[in-house]
């Protein structure tokens, strides 16, 4: 179980993700890494699209579940850790595991690459249809579990566009805290 240190390393905020000063935002991108719409949309458009869309081509696209990092471009973030999140169909069908898994490998991807600040979209909770709460408390629990294993990283923020989502993901984020 996570201590109360591992936990102090975790925040959340609301806000853009495309503005903050950290070593790497993550993208709840596609398959293809190819840029949509939401958070992906935004962070291309941010990034510089033409060079963020050369640089994700040469990275031959990304599994679900899994990560890969680029350049931030444009960004003042230096870099884009790119992850997959689940299509939710019932929570059933490997969904929790998935998404637990994006959180995951986007950090290991920052320790490989000594990145020590981290901020996360939420993942799978727009398009993908992933209950927002459920997919928060696993985001959480993922990124305390990880922190708790390695020092390296020093800050991750789950950053939420909208006061909605923020206040919601604070509740959730001192329920799975009193755990």
């Amino acid at each position: 179980m996570p201590t109360l240190r591992v936990w102090a390393r975790i925040e959340v905020l609301e806000g853009d993700i495309t503005r903050l000063p950290v070593d790497a935002i993550v993208n709840a991108a596609n398959s293809r890494l190819a840029g949509g719409g939401g958070v992906d949309g935004a962070i291309h458009r941010a990034a510089g699209a033409a060079e963020l869309q050369a640089a994700c081509r040469k990275l031959g696209g990304c599994d679900t579940g899994d990560a890969k990092i680029t350049p931030g471009f444009n960004l003042h973030a230096r870099h884009i850790i790119h992850t997959v999140g689940p299509v939710y169909r019932d929570g059933q069908h490997g969904e929790p595991e998935l998404l637990a898994s994006c959180y995951r490998r986007s950090l290991e991807v920052a320790v490989e690459n000594r990145l020590k600040t981290v901020a996360f979209p939420a993942i799978s909770t727009g398009v993908y249809g992933y209950p927002f709460e459920q997919a928060t408390k696993i985001a959480l629990r993922a990124a305390a579990d990880f922190l708790d294993q390695y020092e390296t990283i020093e800050h991750v923020t789950f950053v939420f566009f909208g006061e909605q989502d923020y206040v919601a993901a604070t509740k959730v984020l001192e329920a799975v805290r009193g755990d």
